[in-house]
């Protein structure tokens, strides 16, 4: 597996913090690792042991969704 740039797309702001749109860049590592970078007013950066446990913690049941840059 090669790295892969991903962006997380939220339709809505459900806990009023994040805003909505383009709201994360990310990648994720050849190990299934990825890295969040959180954009906007407080940017910050999180870390995650895989792509469904960040979707997890912050797809807030499908109101984010995972948009792949990279095939």
């Amino acid at each position: 597996m090669l790295m892969r740039r991903f962006r997380f797309n939220r339709l809505e702001d459900v806990s009023g913090t994040s805003g909505t749109g383009h709201v994360v860049e990310g990648v994720q590592f050849t190990d299934g690792t990825v890295a969040l970078r959180w954009r906007g007013e407080h940017p910050s950066t999180a870390t995650y042991a895989s792509i469904d446990d960040a979707i997890w913690v912050h797809g807030h049941d499908g109101k984010t969704i995972l948009e792949w840059i990279d095939p």
